[in-house]
């Protein structure tokens, strides 16, 4: 993490110019300082790759090493197509060649290794943890590792099936300034963990809640009791989605019209992502890891669901009762 009194160079001033005119000098300083780590290398989490490697973050560290297919390519615009460039290669070693083309002034670098074996002194030296593409189990995981660390590590998954997509942000206990009146005010937000949103009873949230974020626990808890890797489900699994859905309903209480077939199906046969949909989730995504870094901006709290059909962005305040 750059040191807190570090100055902007003069290359970094005559560079980002215009977003220091936006936001001032204070916040590009701890944007140019700032590090951040990306687990999950599909199409939106490329699009925020993009984002904040051309907003001037101080690095980027990238860690996927699955090989390239042609399900990865549908929304990755930083492979390349030609099998001689990718032979051999890891996604996170080719999109690192591509991005430090976006702006030379960020470090961008590759992280090897599986990232449910990461310790927690691994992400001590990020001031923001980005996964995808990952299990319920290692999302926990991560994020009571980032909040183990001495100091705040903010941490945020992001999802995307079909034409939906959604984000879980924690920034534990965060401290922004908000605009009133001409006035600066100070305000503060407590944040849960990912474990304990998701662990908020159904019964306990507003009837108007997402059908989106009462579907997408259900898909994840199937993918868990069928220890299937995320995505690894098709239509044939409808049937045994709608009982699991009836079992949950059931105990939280809530009705089973919350969480409707058609959207559950649509959830169980997203094998690829669509690129407007990324680009959506993606610069939502980015947008909010630049507010939060800069402390400047009302920050997201705490799930932002996507739906193209009906073109919607939600923003849920799933958290604790007490927090």
């Amino acid at each position: 993490m750059g040191k807190e009194g570090e100055e902007l160079t003069e290359q970094e001033t005559a560079i980002y110019d215009r977003q220091i005119r936006v936001w001032g000098v204070d916040a590009q300083r701890r944007l140019s300082k700032s590090h951040i780590f990306v687990s999950g290398l599909r199409g939106t989490v490329i699009e925020f790759c993009k984002n904040i490697v051309l907003a001037g973050v101080g690095s980027l560290t990238l860690n996927d090493d699955r090989l390239v297919t042609e399900e990865l390519l549908s929304a990755n615009f930083l492979v390349p197509s030609d099998e001689n460039v990718t032979r051999g290669k890891s996604l996170a070693e080719l999109c690192c060649e591509s991005l430090k083309d976006f702006n030379p002034m960020v470090s961008v670098s590759v992280e090897k290794g599986d990232l449910a074996s990461f310790d927690v002194e691994f992400f001590q030296k990020f001031d923001a943890v980005v996964i995808s593409c990952c299990s319920l189990l290692t999302k926990k995981s991560v994020n009571a590792k980032c909040r183990k660390l001495p100091r705040r590590v903010t941490f945020y998954t992001v999802e995307c099936r079909d034409s939906c997509g959604e984000i879980f942000v924690d920034l534990q206990d965060y401290s922004y300034s908000q605009k009133k009146n001409e006035e600066t005010i100070e305000c503060q937000l407590q944040y849960p963990s990912f474990e304990e949103a998701i662990a908020v009873p159904w019964r306990s949230l507003p009837k108007r809640t997402s059908k989106l974020y009462f579907s997408m626990r259900v898909i994840e808890r199937f993918e868990v009791l069928g220890n299937r890797n995320p995505r690894d489900t098709s239509a044939d699994d409808l049937p045994n989605v709608l009982k699991l859905r009836k079992e949950l309903c059931e105990a939280q209480c809530i009705n089973e019209s919350q969480i409707p077939d058609p959207l559950l199906q649509r959830l169980l046969v997203a094998r690829v992502e669509f690129p407007p949909v990324c680009a959506i989730i993606g610069g939502v995504l980015g947008q909010e890891v630049i507010k939060a870094i800069s402390g400047k901006g009302d920050p997201l709290k705490n799930f932002f669901l996507f739906d193209a059909m009906d073109g919607k962005g939600i923003i849920e305040d799933i958290s604790n009762i007490n927090s």
